[in-house]
């Protein structure tokens, strides 16, 4: 089990908000994948995914103020790490002529852009 923590904040930052959480308990994710997001007085930061595995707890919640130091929540490494997402291309279709068209005998056309 790895401990995910708040980072350190700055030089006269003594602590922050939990902003936003990017995955929810139980939810495969990837080292240095975001996890979670701080706001302060000052910055935003991000806390990334110190190995792969599986967000396992959710400690500190949206809207908590937290210090350096603060465990925000815990993993189990290893394990169901998440799979690269595979981005599928659109597929362009060919054109056909309208039916109506071609029992007219015309042809459509369908003009593309470059």
């Amino acid at each position: 089990m790895a401990d995910i923590m708040t980072p350190a904040l700055g030089e006269s930052v003594t602590e922050a908000t939990v902003a936003r959480w990017t995955k929810k308990a139980g939810d495969a994710v990837r080292k240095d994948e975001i996890l979670v997001e701080l706001e302060t007085d000052k910055v935003s930061l991000e806390v990334a995914a110190p190995a792969d595995g599986v967000l396992s707890e959710i400690l500190a919640g949206e809207g908590d103020t937290v210090e350096p130091g603060t465990v925000l929540g815990k993993m189990s490494e290893g394990g169901a790490a998440a799979a690269p997402a595979k981005a599928e291309a659109p597929k362009a279709e060919a054109p056909q002529a309208s039916s109506e068209a071609r029992r007219a005998g015309k042809e459509c056309r369908s003009r593309l852009s470059p």
